[in-house]
Parts: structure tokens; sequence; C-alpha cells
């Protein structure tokens, strides 16, 4: 189902609700939620919940005789203790720590799982057949230890069965081993996992295969069989990632070969296909060298010459008993004997060959390409240009169909097959872009260019700093200029008024002192002095500025008297 589908009915329907629906369901998830968090920190943080406040787990999932001890060392130290459930130990908290040191000084709890440890102690009367069951305890209480190592293992409990060896190799017979796990909750063990279990205690035992190792639950359901299924879908995937990766390979190495013949990888199609055996053969072959070397020789010469001794014989009795009479010679009895022997023994070379087979061995491979035909630029009328196409004659083909043959290793005893096909492809077309007779000219004056690229860029930054320097320094440069002589002007000027003003103050002075000569008297009021240079400016006017200061006179007694109402009135 979509999940966005689901989520967007969910969110239509939250929409079609009221708002007291709406509060209902917040406030439900929300309690939901908050319960389950509270039952997880209950469950968390005092396995005996708040029946028992105060008190901490001091030991859980011991046994029943590891329980006894524990209790008899509690009570001897009086210390209070709970006990909620079976095999689970409670104490007041300050006390937790405390007692698991002095409880594992004194050995307890006890494994039930008996190492190699039990060889510590010697036993001068033993058996060869005590020896022998000893270390089978030992053997199977240290690889339990060990499985009870691993992280989802609670509890492991290992037999094995070791058969008495003979020595007939007919009458021989494989070691067995059998092992029962406990798992932890919610935890479990994954088919890889179940084979390293298998294989540490194969590896533990001589002659022990893993086919000889059962594995089952505390249900007592084997565990092998999720092996051998999990096994056996990992061979499955590991063959059909290792098929797909060879032909990968050849695909890429064909392409490789024939993009620069065919201009460019969009020129090229490839595919393979591989037919593999992953039957895993093994075999053994004795060789015989020919050439032997001489490992001894014997000679062997006899020489024999004089006379034959008499032999006894005839009827039984005293005279056949005694031999030949001595000083009787006999030419008949003489004899010469001669004998050699040569023996030679030669070294017998033979190699013994165990030869194991590949993971996987190719039966047949089939490839099939296609590749893009020839393309060459032509103009139409217009002048803009176009790519014509042309098919691969038969010797290309043939030189290609050869190049895809040596690059997938062809082999006819096989039976491969290699097929090699022209179309025309996208891939030239796609990419091709028809220029007009501006966009070739500048092109191709780019490509002239270009070997005078690295000078250029020095000529340009160069006119790029002369057309600043003439068009922004020499500017800025004079309007700086212009500023200043302005600057000038204005301050020649400035002391210009300030002469006039010195000047004007002294004739001031000079008025106020002829005052103070007139009046007599060397000082004198303030605005009085005022009034006296008034007047005296009145008068520097009068002279000048007769006519403006009549008319300024005249203005003045109108708008006092206000005759402009009475010559208004009589017009």
């Amino acid at each position: 189902m979509d999940l966005r589908a689901l989520f967007d009915q969910i969110r239509s329907l939250y929409k079609r609700l009221n708002q007291k629906q709406k509060i209902v369901i917040l406030a439900t998830i929300v309690a939901v939620v908050g319960f389950i968090a509270a039952l997880v920190v209950w469950n968390s943080t005092n396995k005996a919940g708040v029946l028992y406040p105060g008190y901490a787990v001091l030991f859980e999932g011991v046994s029943p005789e590891d329980g006894a001890l524990i209790v008899q060392q509690l009570q001897q130290d009086k210390i209070p203790y709970k006990i909620p459930k079976d095999n689970t130990i409670l104490i007041p908290q300050e006390y937790v720590y405390e007692e698991r040191m002095k409880l594992a000084s004194n050995g307890i709890p006890k494994s039930s799982k008996i190492g190699f440890e039990i060889f510590d102690t010697k036993d001068f009367g033993a058996t060869d057949f005590d020896q022998r069951i000893k270390y089978l305890r030992a053997l199977e209480g240290e690889l339990s230890r060990t499985i009870e190592s691993l992280a989802p293992i609670q509890k492991a409990t290992v037999h094995l069965a070791q058969p008495e060896k003979t020595v007939f190799v007919s009458e021989q017979t494989p070691p067995t081993a059998s092992v029962v796990l406990a798992f932890k909750p919610a935890q479990t063990l994954t088919p890889k996992q179940i084979s390293g279990i298998k294989n540490i205690v194969s590896s533990a035992i001589p002659n022990l295969t893993i086919e000889n190792v059962e594995v089952v639950n505390e249900k007592g359901e084997p565990l092998s069989e999720l092996d051998e299924l999990g096994g056996a879908r990992e061979l499955a995937a590991a063959q059909l990632r290792y098929k797909t990766n060879f032909e990968q390979a050849l695909e890429e190495k064909i392409v490789n070969i024939l993009a620069p013949i065919t201009g460019g990888r969009e020129g090229v199609v490839a595919k393979v296909t591989a037919e593999f055996d992953f039957a895993q053969k093994e075999s053994t072959q004795e060789y015989y060298d020919p050439n032997n070397v001489v490992r001894s020789i014997q000679d062997l010469e006899e020489r024999r010459e004089g006379f034959r001794p008499k032999e006894i014989g005839g009827v039984p009795g005293v005279v056949s008993n005694i031999g030949p009479v001595q000083g009787l010679e006999d030419d008949d009895t003489k004899e010469k004997y001669e004998k050699t022997q040569n023996t030679t023994n030669f070294e017998i070379s033979k190699t013994i060959s165990n030869i194991k087979g590949e993971f996987a061995t190719i039966r047949r491979l089939s490839a099939a390409v296609v590749v893009d035909g020839k393309y060459s630029r032509e103009l139409d009328e217009e002048g803009v240009e176009k790519l014509e196409y042309t098919a691969l004659n038969d010797e290309e083909m043939e030189q290609i169909s050869a190049l895809v043959r040596q690059a997938i290793g062809y082999s006819q005893q096989r039976g491969d097959e290699v097929s090699v096909s022209n179309f025309q492809l996208n891939g030239q077309l796609s990419g091709f872009k028809a220029r007009t007779p501006l966009e070739r000219f500048l092109e191709t004056a780019s490509s002239l260019l270009a070997p005078f690229m690295p000078l250029l860029k020095y000529v340009i930054v160069g006119l790029i700093l002369f057309f600043f320097y003439k068009k922004v320094i020499v500017p800025f440069s004079e309007r700086m200029l212009e500023a200043r002589a302005d600057e000038e002007e204005e301050l020649e000027s400035l002391i210009k008024i300030d002469e006039d003003e010195e000047e004007n103050n002294d004739r001031l002075n000079e008025v106020r002192r002829r005052i103070e000569d007139q009046l007599g008297f060397g000082g004198g009021n303030e605005d009085e002095i005022k009034y006296n240079v008034l007047l005296e400016k009145i008068k520097e006017i009068a002279m000048e500025k007769p006519a403006e200061l009549a008319n300024l006179f005249q203005t003045l007694v109108h708008d006092e008297l206000g005759l402009d109402g009475m010559s208004g009135g009589k017009h």
C-alpha cells in the first residue's frame, strides 16, 4: 500500500473532524504514549518495581543451588533480602556492590560449566578412561562458556560424542556434537551466527565436520535448517553477483576497445551473457615419472673350482652315513663353477595432486554488440553543416567482430557466439549542433588565435588599464585640480572680505573718534555712539543716493499717515 496515499487519507479525515473530536484524539494519543513510556521506565529502573522500594537486584537468573548459597551468605551477614520471583534475589541498594564482591571472593555463584580447571587438582588413582571423561567435560564446559559470551546467547549447553579410536579405518566413526541455546529476551540468531557457532564447535574437535554439529533452541527446534537455508540463499546471491560482475566487466572491455573506433562510448552498445558451472569439483591425481632414478645397484659374482664333494646317499644304514674315503682321488669329481648376478633397484617417482575446482567455470559466452556507422560533415544549400551517415563495410565489421572475440576470450570449443550489428545510433546526432557560416568563422578564428591567447591576455589587460587611466584617473585628476583652484579663489575672496571689514572697522573707529572730539569728551554712552554712527551713515547714503532715500522717506510717511486710503477715496 502506498504510504503517501495513506497519509493523505488520514489528513483528509482529520480535517473533517470538529474541534472537540480533535482534542479527544490528541488526548488519547498522549495518554497511550505516556503510559508506554512510564511502563518502559518502570521496567528499566528497578526489577522489583514499586513493591520493594529501596531494593536492587543482587543476582538474577541463578540456579537453585547458587541461590541457596547466596541466601545462606546473606543470612550470615544479617542483610535483608527479597525473592520476588524465581532465580532473582533483591537486597537493599546500598549493600549490592559490597555483597557481590564478598560472594565472588567465596566463589559464589558457582558456574555450572566446568572447564579445564578440572585438571588443577591431581587424582593419582584416576584411570585413562577417567582422564578422557574429564577432558571431554572440560571441553564441553569451555565451548559452552565461549558460546555464552556471544551477545544474543543467555545460556548454552554443548554435548560431545567422541567414539573410541580403532586401528581399522572402515570401523572409524566420526565424532558428533549437539548444542542447546537459550536466547536473551527479544534476541535471536541469524544464519551467519548459527554457522559461526557450528564452526566454533567443529574447529575445537578433531575430525568433527560442520555437518555433524546440530544446533537447537530451548524449545528443541533445530536451527541448523535456518543455517542451511541461509547458506543456500547467500550462495545463490554470491553466484548471481559473480555472474553480473563478470558480464559487466566484459561489456566494459568491449566498449573501451571500440569507443575510439566509433567516435566515443555513445557509439557502442554491448551486452554479454555468461553461463557458469558453479559445481566445485575436487580430484586427486597420481603421476609416475617415467625417467626413473637408480636407488641401489647390487652385483653378485660366484666362482668355484676343484673337486665336487661326494654325495652321501644310498640305502640308509651305517655305510650310507659314512662319507667318502679321504685320500682317494677321482677325476670325474672335478668341476669349475661361475655365477654372475646384477640387481638394479630404481626409485619410483610418484606425484599426488589434489585439485579443487574454481568457484565457477565458464560453460558458454554470448556477446551482442551494436556499433554506429561513420559520419561526415556536409554543407546544405544555405551553408549550414549537417551530418551524413555512412554504414560500415563488411571488412570493417569483420575487424570489429575479431576485436570483440579477443576481448571476451572467445572459445569455439565452448560454443561461444558473437554477434556484431551496424545501426545508426542517436549518440552523435544528439550531440551535433548545426553551425552557420558565422559560427564556423568564429570557431576557425578562435582556433587560429589559440596559440596567441597567453600573450593576448596581457594585451587585453594593458588596454583595460589604459582606458581606465584615460576615462577615470585623468578626469578625476582634472576635477580635483579645478576644485583646488576654486578653493583658492574662495580663500582669496574671504581674505578680501576680511580686509574690507577691517577697513570698515577702521572707518567706524575714526567716526567714533571724531564724534567724541566734537562732543568734547573721551567716552560716551554706547547708544549715543550707535545713534551718531547711524546718523553718519544716513548722511553718507543721502550724499550718495538722494533719490532712493527720498522715495524711502515718502513711503514711510505714507505708511504712517495712511495717505494711500485717502487718495484712493478721492479718486
